[in-house]
């Protein structure tokens, strides 16, 4: 539990994190295996690396102690080294993690997952998102015979593959051919789609997007958006990685009713194992079977882990934990209790201008801003840089999980307080009067 810190009593010592920060970038390029764990994304007084996490909790390799506002960068929907779900991986690993045939468990997957989408029949398993958005654009493409993927413009991120990656301004080794088969439209804006399917003609294979970022979505919204979708001749991939597990269960897909022609799921699903799926219907899925003789085959997913058992097991678990233990309602109290918490310290300390809380109950982001009101890195750095010297690890996003307790999340408030009166102070008199260091950096830029 973090204790109230005097000013004396600030987490201060990083000297083990500062010893695996000299290393760690000479072994991995970035210093870690997503940039949006790398030191850019992070103020300088913070842990360059996690030793352990339990609950909503994680320690740094000094022993100083975190709540985990992101928990795990949202992959962790129940809690670190939740038992239900280590009970079920031992089980698993006793008996083996991978096989030259596929394992038993992979069938009770695809069962079980396939039980909560009546719209898709089919399932494929993976280990990242990237994987699975990549699976869904090339089944579009073979399935309509198109080259072109459309997603939003406003949405940060589908995958590390050339077709999104190429569209940002991290395009620096993808051939031009590739990137010109990506366009964009604006999301959630149905004129905004019509468009673009009027500049490009029976040429779009797909539209991906997430169902639910930063806007209230209308109930039929989906209705209008496939049809359209349908009538110019694409495909849509509604994307749930980030909002699978969370907005309902087993996602968005649910909870609007909606019918896309292919779906991807991640992050929440196996409480931060790795166990990604692509679902859909059985006619696009179907063209990466192989029981369809004289019939083109498109190779699909293939790999190697994608049916590693412990991971499979992980999901098991915590769908079971969902299912008996009402999750998405709980964790959404849980982010309503602390955007009703933060609002009232903005309005407490008259700093409503300079905040703007984003997202939803089950994601709470939140915008910095400077003396014109504008967002500012700046500021966002050294508001991260007071939460984390307070005892919370905070990117400025709160995905509550299980383990989290109105207790945790008065802490959390707590420092968020005490946030808000330094950042008062730095609006007077200048953030590089109390920022340490540098300003955290966009993941997606030209140059380093």
């Amino acid at each position: 539990m973090i204790k109230k810190l005097e000013n004396n009593n600030f987490i201060s010592n990083f000297e083990k994190s500062n010893e695996y920060r000299r290393v760690i970038h000479g072994l991995i390029p970035g210093g870690a295996h997503t940039y949006s764990k790398g030191d850019d994304q992070f103020p300088i007084n913070s842990p360059a690396a996690i030793s352990h996490g339990k609950g909503a909790y994680v320690w740094d390799p000094d022993g100083n102690k975190y709540l985990d506002a992101l928990m795990g960068l949202t992959s962790v929907s129940l809690g670190h080294a939740f038992e239900p779900v280590l009970n079920r991986v031992r089980e698993e690993l006793i008996k083996g993690s991978n096989f030259s045939r596929p394992s038993i468990i992979e069938r009770e997957m695809a069962e079980k997952f396939l039980s909560l989408l009546p719209q898709h029949d089919m399932i494929k398993f993976a280990k990242n998102g990237s994987v699975a958005t990549t699976a869904a654009v090339k089944l579009s493409r073979a399935y309509t015979g198109r080259k072109i993927v459309a997603r939003p413009y406003d949405h940060p991120f589908y995958s590390y593959d050339d077709w999104f990656i190429g569209s940002t301004d991290c395009d620096f080794g993808v051939p031009s051919e590739i990137k010109d088969m990506t366009v964009m439209y604006k999301a959630d804006d149905l004129s905004s789609l019509e468009m673009l399917f009027q500049k490009y003609p029976n040429q779009i294979a797909c539209i991906i997007s997430e169902p639910e970022k930063f806007n209230i979505i209308e109930p039929n919204f989906y209705d209008k958006a496939i049809e359209l979708a349908h009538e110019n001749g694409a495909l849509w991939v509604m994307d749930e990685m980030i909002t699978g597990f969370k907005t309902d269960y087993p996602g968005s897909i649910k909870k609007f009713n909606a019918k896309p022609d292919l779906a991807t799921w991640g992050k929440g699903i196996a409480n931060g194992f790795s166990f990604c799926a692509l679902t859909g219907k059985k006619e696009v899925m179907n063209l990466g079977g192989i029981k369809d003789e004289n019939s083109k085959k498109l190779f699909l997913v293939s790999t190697t882990h994608g049916g590693e058992t412990a991971s499979i097991g992980a999901a098991l678990a915590t769908m079971e934990f969902f299912e008996k233990n009402s999750v998405v309602e709980y964790n959404k109290t849980i982010g309503q209790y602390f955007i009703d918490g933060a609002t009232k310290i903005f309005y407490n300390h008259k700093v409503e201008e300079y905040f703007s809380l984003t997202g939803f109950n089950w994601s709470v982001g939140l915008i910095v801003k400077n003396q014109k009101k504008e967002p500012c890195m700046f500021y966002r750095t050294l508001f991260m840089q007071e939460m984390i010297k307070r005892g919370v690890l905070y990117q400025g996003i709160l995905s509550p999980c299980f383990s989290m307790t109105k207790k945790d999340i008065d802490l959390m408030l707590e420092a968020f307080n005490d946030s808000v009166i330094v950042f008062k102070k730095a609006l007077e008199k200048g953030y590089d009067n109390f920022l340490i260091g540098s300003e955290i950096k966009p993941v997606f830029r030209k140059y380093n």
